[in-house]
């Protein structure tokens, strides 16, 4: 009994070992916990020559959330925020094109032509009429969506969205426009710890290996984020003339420390919306869904229950 128990420790013990000396193990293993405790399993899908990876869980039957990642994110940003609403509605997180595990090919990412794959891939999974929810960049597709396709959108959510030219200019773009490095793009090790510090007021916690591997992976996609980037600005919608055009209940919901899209893009916002709600989290970030899941959840899900 005692060499079995001695057994399983160095069993355990080596596991332990394998998962810091690989952090893609380590990733791997946090995913697929993450993503049972979200009730989504993995999906892909080819929508015009291009796959498409997607997280899909809950009832078939129940309304459709559709999560749409910002900027150099992916579908695993709302993990978290997704297992609070599994349960009653049918959730799909995707990979944008050009983004996560979704393809990458030589096209243009702007906002309108992102939209028009958005739409292409819910049409492809026959998802008929559906709630949108965003962040940065996914709520400005998310806005665009619901403004050009107002027949399918249930409503919106739009999370730090991009797209509104804020009264004050944000940390961010104050740093472009003097010429400094996007601080959204990885170029160096350090560069991650940074980006983390600036898009979060309270940073998740990782190990140091998990730091240093997705700095890594961040660095290695360094050259096509700009790209994208530079395509957004030369490339950009203005959602001031498309709010107008929604015609579902839209939640804004916006960090008040946010340093990447000032919080005062909401006094624009707010007046060109039919049915607009508002709700800013204090002493939180660019990205609420991960900073803050469960209260981020309870927000949206009062936004929900309220029409």
């Amino acid at each position: 009994m005692k060499k079995l128990a001695l057994g399983v420790i160095l069993l355990l013990a080596g596991a332990a070992g394998a998962l810091y000396l690989s952090p893609s193990l380590l990733i791997a293993g946090v995913q697929f916990t993450e993503r049972q405790l979200a009730g989504l399993a993995a999906q892909q899908v080819t929508v015009d020559g291009m796959t498409v990876h997607y997280y899909e869980g809950g009832p078939r039957d129940g309304e459709t959330l559709v999560m749409i990642h910002g900027f150099g994110a992916n579908r695993d940003n709302w993990l978290r925020f997704a297992r609070h609403f599994t349960e009653r509605y049918h959730v799909i997180a995707l990979d944008l094109p050009g983004f996560g595990e979704s393809s990458k090919p030589n096209a243009s990412y702007d906002v309108a032509s992102q939209m028009e794959r958005v739409h292409a891939f819910t049409k492809a999974l026959k998802l008929g009429k559906l709630h949108l929810i965003g962040n940065s960049m996914g709520g400005h597709i998310a806005a665009l969506y619901a403004a050009r396709h107002p027949d399918q959108v249930l409503s919106a959510a739009l999370l730090d969205n991009a797209g509104v030219t804020s009264p004050r200019k944000s940390e961010m773009f104050e740093m472009i426009e003097r010429g400094q490095p996007n601080p959204l793009v990885v170029r160096n090790a350090d560069d991650f710890g940074t980006l983390m510090d600036f898009v979060f007021v309270s940073p998740p916690p990782l190990p140091d290996s998990l730091k240093r591997h997705f700095a890594e992976q961040s660095m290695a996609n360094q050259a096509h984020y700009d790209m994208i980037f530079t395509q957004l600005r030369e490339r950009y919608v203005p959602l001031e003339p498309e709010l107008p055009m929604i015609q579902a209940p839209t939640l804004v919901l916006w960090g008040d420390q946010d340093r990447v899209l000032d919080v005062s893009s909401i006094e624009v916002m707010k007046p060109l919306l039919k049915k607009p709600t508002v709700v800013v989290m204090e002493n939180c970030g660019h990205a609420p869904m991960i900073e803050r899941p469960e209260e981020t959840a309870q927000h949206y899900q009062a936004f929900l229950d309220s029409f």
